[in-house]
């Protein structure tokens, strides 16, 4: 051990508030060998990880970590001697002073060591009278608590008492004041306290009712803890008790239609703030979804609640929201395995006063097996309302559902939206198994969005909008595959400027680029081509905009293909918007051919005597209506979208057509059968001009459909010469007059070559 230490009167102990940033501790106690010091990080002894310097020497030494401990930890330090002697003196042999000095340190250290941890230990005081703290045989204390008695002496009292325990009882920690352990105890009820089982064989509902009701008197939690519950009949949970835990679960095996277990029943109103946590409810005998009486978790009016539906599985509806009364509003529900029934979560209001908003629902895992009940639909999420209830929940919020349900020969539908609220948003959802539909619409909802992370169908996701829907309101945004694309946007066609746009058709009509004049006065088109006219009257060109008289429009005719979903937006006055709709071989499609269009700011209608889909209302940006989404059926192979005239003459400054942007659908105009939008027109022929003599001249007449008296003309002619030089004018609608002019000296007799001509409109 090297020179003599000396065992001082410091404590073998030491502890320290760890920094973050430190490594070294220092040790102010002796000890022998490195192995002698036992260092902890918390309660936490380490073995590695350290190295002790200063071993053998009076003063002590230090700790050096290979890392910081982290901040706030406590550092202990403390010697740690294997007690038992490992030496011994050898008879008649030398006695050296350091030899005995080293043994007698190693028994004082070992000495200071029990005293540090006998400090550590329940003692009585060295004055104090009372006798040694001896316990009883095991018999004697056998279901009694030791305690002390008025005089200090250790004693033994009945674990019960006239019905409650004795004794008081002391939190950790600073300014903790002692308690009754009765009223320890009864912070939270068991419904075990009440007799329940949990052994899934016993009926346990009238336990768990009384459990109930006294969490009810008292405003105390309820424990329903590990095991299962079998209960015969339904169960409820008064609105006064402060919550309800479940580690175990509720297992139905009643036979007639019920809510089992109501949380927050019999409240006049709203139930506010509480915990709800864990619930887990199972039907032993599946349902056969005939009833919507039957349901596994019915949650009435929470409001600002924390709920956590573990599982709910087997019924017609498997957990459901029921605002009446007042508003269920400003709730988290955390969901998790919601299966085999026909509705997994209802969001329903009850009442005229049964408000539904900012509701978020976390997770979920809503499955349904293909053999349970396989000739039903059966949904995962039904937002509803029965006849004269609030019928305009809003700020629903969905994060991350899992859709798995399994349909047989029927549908099987993540969302159904009865309503017509607005703004659901439903984000990162799963889904799993086959259809294309994520949501069906019955009612006016808008402001619906659908977001798709994960779908196993690879195919193009919709929301069907069924009998009684009111509006297109709804968007489908599938991330599946789709990431690159999803992050532009995909302009079909934009007009930045119409007066710019705007350009003379002929002596009194106004044609516009990339756009179709619509005739609003005209019968019903039979094609596409009568539909989309080039030119119009009625048009008045403005400083900056473009007013559209009685019967006018203007619109873009886009080749659907693929490409369903199509949004216009406009800068101008409120006007009507209206689509023609046609089919592959451009004629005109009716309402004959069942819902052709559908919007998502309002209804829209057929016009039979137009021929166009019109919307009900204006679109109109002081009533959040300027931008309609616009849904066109599979049938539509190319559309006229666009708006027209409302009410009042209307002054328009720039339209804009956009798409979903995994397509890129084509804008149709300037065609040979569709010569629309195109402030340009082109022809040419073939001419062998006469022999000119000097200053001759020679006259060819061009068919040029469209071109109109006071249009610019520019002829080109395929053989050069710089002594010839050709002209051209528009004499007479759709017909311009071409001029060869000899200039020179001589006679010229230009072969035959090719006659192009530009005809442009100002």
């Amino acid at each position: 051990m090297g020179d003599h230490i000396t065992i001082g009167a410091a404590s073998p102990r030491i502890q320290y508030l760890a920094s973050g940033t430190d490594t070294v501790f220092t040790y102010p106690f002796p000890i022998f060998r490195p192995s002698d010091i036992a260092v902890y990080l918390g309660e936490e002894r380490l073995y590695e990880g350290f190295s002790v310097t200063g071993a053998g020497r009076s003063g002590g030494g230090t700790v050096v970590f290979d890392m910081p401990p982290p901040a706030g930890t406590v550092v202990t330090l403390r010697r740690l001697l294997t007690l038992g002697r490992v030496t011994d003196f050898q008879e008649n042999g030398e006695l050296r002073a350091a030899v005995l000095n080293d043994e007698l340190d190693v028994q004082a250290a070992a000495l200071q060591q029990v005293a540090e941890e006998a400090a550590r230990a329940l003692r009585f005081a060295p004055f104090d009278t009372a006798p040694e703290p001896v316990l009883p045989s095991r018999a004697a204390r056998a279901n009694r608590l030791i305690g002390f008695d008025s005089a200090g002496v250790l004693s033994l009292y009945p674990a019960t008492g006239g019905g409650e325990v004795s004794g008081t009882f002391l939190q950790a920690g600073a300014g903790a004041v002692p308690r009754p352990v009765t009223e320890k105890l009864a912070e939270t009820l068991s419904v075990r306290d009440f007799g329940a089982a949990g052994d899934g064989l016993t009926d346990d509902r009238a336990a768990l009712e009384a459990a109930f009701a006294a969490a009810a008197t008292g405003g105390r939690i309820v424990l329903i803890p590990e095991g299962d519950f079998l209960v015969s009949g339904p169960v409820a949970l008064p609105a006064a008790a402060a919550g309800l835990v479940m580690r175990g679960r509720i297992l139905y095996a009643g036979s007639s239609p019920a809510a089992v277990l109501t949380l927050g029943s019999g409240g006049p109103g709203a139930v506010q703030g509480r915990l709800w946590q864990g619930i887990r409810v199972v039907r032993t005998v599946p349902s056969d979804w005939s009833s919507e009486d039957d349901i596994g978790v019915l949650l009435r009016t929470p409001s600002d609640c924390s709920i956590e539906i573990a599982e709910a599985s087997g019924f017609t509806i498997g957990v459901q929201v029921l605002a009446e009364s007042a508003a269920a509003t400003g709730t988290t529900l955390t969901l998790g395995r919601i299966a085999n029934n026909r509705i997994g979560l209802d969001l329903r209001s009850g009442d005229s006063a049964g408000a539904l908003s900012t509701l978020r629902v976390v997770g979920g895992r809503f499955v349904v097996a293909a053999s349970v009940n396989p000739s039903l639909e059966r949904f995962g999420v039904r937002v509803s309302a029965p006849p004269g209830a609030n019928r305009a929940p809003s700020g629903l919020v969905f994060d991350s559902p899992f859709f798995a349900l399994g349909a047989g020969s029927a549908a099987g539908i993540p969302f159904l939206v009865e309503t017509d609220g607005r703004s659901l948003v439903a984000r990162d959802i799963r889904l799993s198994g086959p259809g294309s539909i994520v949501a069906r619409h019955t009612g006016s909802a808008e402001d619906h969005l659908y977001d798709v992370a994960a779908a196993t169908v690879p195919g193009p996701l919709a929301v069907e909008y069924g009998v009684g829907a009111g509006r297109a309101g709804a968007a489908v945004v599938s991330r599946q595959a789709a990431i690159p694309s999803l992050a532009l946007s995909r302009p079909v066609a934009t007009i930045a400027n119409l007066r710019a746009s705007a350009f003379r058709w002929s002596a009194t009509q106004t044609g516009f680029d990339q756009l179709a004049c619509i005739d609003g006065t005209a019968a019903a088109p039979a094609t596409l081509a009568a539909a989309a006219r080039p030119g119009l009257d009625g048009y008045t060109l403005g400083p900056r905009g473009v007013t559209l008289g009685p019967g006018r429009g203007l619109g873009f005719v886009v080749r659907t293909g693929a490409c369903r979903n199509f949004a216009l937006a406009l800068d101008g006055d409120p006007v009507r918007l209206v689509v023609f709709c046609f089919d592959a071989s451009g004629a005109l499609l009716t309402d004959a051919a069942g819902v052709l269009v559908r919007l998502s700011t309002g209804a829209i209608t057929y016009d039979a005597a137009r021929g166009w889909w019109v919307s009900a209302a204006e679109l109109n940006e002081a009533t959040g209506t300027a931008l309609p989404a616009i849904w066109l059926s599979p049938l539509v192979a190319t559309a006229l979208i666009g708006v027209v005239r409302g009410a009042a003459n209307a002054e328009l400054r720039g339209l804009r057509l956009t798409a979903d942007p995994r397509h890129a659908p084509s804008l149709l105009f300037g065609l040979p059968g569709l010569p629309h939008g195109k402030r340009e027109l082109v022809a040419e022929t073939s001419w062998d001009p006469p022999a000119l003599v000097p200053n001759a001249s020679a006259v060819q007449t061009v068919t040029v459909p469209g071109a109109a008296i006071g249009d610019h003309v520019t002829v080109g002619f395929g053989v050069a010469s710089a002594d010839v030089l050709f002209f051209g004018t528009v004499f007479a609608a759709d017909t311009v007059a071409v001029m060869a002019w000899n200039r020179s000296a001589f006679t010229i007799d230009l072969p035959s070559g090719t006659l192009r001509l530009r005809v442009i409109k100002t």
